[in-house]
């Protein structure tokens, strides 16, 4: 492995529904080489992955059509970084609420989201929030967002809701090397968090 293989992990981006494209974005503008996953062959060969906001129950269909839901989950539980946004969190939670009786999700974080729990598409909203690890608060852009209701004794929580009447619920969590965000940092031009992330699978490879 060269210095420059080392510098540029391999990073992908579930491209089965969503908001891909943003994330692609990002994470080349990191310092990641991104590519798309929708085969396990593909996810096989990545350093780290991003499972994108888009709807969630739809792509744990996919995941189950494309033959990635069990690959997937076993990479995960190799240790394979991921981060997730908005639905993304919502797959990657232990236990989901108010959702589809069949959807599926992948265990990377051991907690409990509540689907939609800020309301419907009328109810997006932004604010500044506070990121544990970055210097000066992060834009959030939230959209038919979760939120967190439980994390595990192993879970970092990395942001909660600063005002209003969500004051207080937790919308950022770590554990391990799996994130999740309810909000959308790939759409407001602020990378950092994008940057911590590719900063993580550096560390992983």
């Amino acid at each position: 492995m060269n210095a420059t293989s080392a510098d540029r992990p391999t990073i992908g981006v579930l491209a089965l529904q969503g908001d891909v494209r943003e994330h692609v974005a990002a994470l080349a503008h990191c310092g990641a080489d991104a590519v798309l996953v929708r085969r396990e062959s593909e996810l096989a060969a990545v350093d780290g992955l991003v499972l994108p906001g888009g709807e969630s129950t739809a792509i744990s269909k996919l995941l189950q059509a494309f033959d990635l839901l069990e690959p997937l989950r076993a990479r995960l539980r190799d240790g394979l970084p991921a981060f997730g946004s908005c639905a993304g969190m919502i797959l990657l939670a232990s236990e989901v609420l108010d959702t589809r009786p069949d959807a599926q999700h992948l265990s990377g974080i051991d907690m409990t989201v509540r689907r939609n729990a800020f309301g419907r598409q009328v109810d997006s909203f932004e604010t500044d929030l506070d990121f544990a690890g970055l210097d000066t608060p992060v834009r959030a852009v939230f959209i038919r967002a979760p939120w967190v209701e439980r994390v595990g004794d192993g879970v970092e929580v990395l942001a909660r809701v600063p005002h209003g009447p969500a004051r207080g619920r937790i919308v950022a969590a770590r554990q391990g090397n799996v994130v999740a965000t309810s909000f959308h940092p790939e759409v407001t031009g602020d990378l950092r968090v994008h940057e911590l992330f590719v900063d993580m699978v550096r560390k992983a490879r």
